[in-house]
């Protein structure tokens, strides 16, 4: 065997044990976990409102600042005929504002958004999986949570509700078709999965994550 023959035949075992190395895995990952990456890490919007029509004043709700349930962070100046009043603005629940609109000296009506806010203690992960996957997502399973924005960090939750319906349900626009074209296509369901090892600081509503659901027999 010449010394060519011998490194092709060197290659090719590589090649086929890398392959066969390679498809063991693959056969792992689909036979164990219910993978997905169209998940994101959720959470209880909370909108605060204008209590009143009037005009926004002493407004100090900033953004990325965490606020007790009843603060106050601006005034609505209310004004009938030649008498005028303040209705305070408060944060519906302990919170943390991510957006604001609010600005000092415009007039708004009641009910208006002012600003949105988050309770960054209590975070979950919603990922969209295929029908043809859910039956094997149980209530109770583990499962392991990657998050992009963070390479190398490996977070643990369990599920913890499956939705009854479909994705699309929810949707602004139905899903149905109305004519002859129709195109089938996968709908996913709505899982919501638990986060047990939360870094709190580090997460926000919003960022893209990938889970992997372990299966239960």
């Amino acid at each position: 065997m010449t010394l060519r023959t011998r490194l092709f035949s060197i290659a090719a075992i590589i090649i086929v044990l890398g392959g066969g190395t390679g498809g063991f895995l693959y056969w792992k990952q689909i036979s164990e976990y219910v993978s997905t990456d169209d998940a994101f890490i959720n959470g209880r919007q909370i909108v605060i409102s204008a209590p009143a029509s009037g005009k926004i004043t002493d407004w100090t709700g900033i953004g990325g600042t965490t606020y007790p349930s009843g603060a106050t962070i601006g005034d609505i100046e209310v004004t009938s005929g030649d008498a005028s009043s303040s209705v305070p603005i408060p944060i519906p629940a302990n919170s943390t504002i991510i957006q604001r609109t609010a600005v000092n000296g415009e007039y708004v009506a009641m009910g208006t958004p002012l600003a949105y806010a988050y309770n960054l203690n209590n975070l979950w992960v919603t990922a969209n999986v295929k029908e043809t996957e859910i039956r094997y997502v149980n209530l109770g399973a583990p499962v392991d949570i990657t998050v992009d924005a963070y390479p190398g960090l490996l977070l643990h939750g369990k599920v913890e509700q499956i939705e009854a319906a479909t994705a699309s349900t929810f949707s602004l626009i139905p899903s149905e078709s109305t004519n002859a074209n129709f195109t089938k296509v996968t709908q996913v369901i709505p899982v919501k999965i638990s986060i047990e090892n939360s870094p709190i600081a580090s997460l926000a509503p919003g960022m893209s994550v990938e889970v992997k659901i372990h299966k239960q027999s």
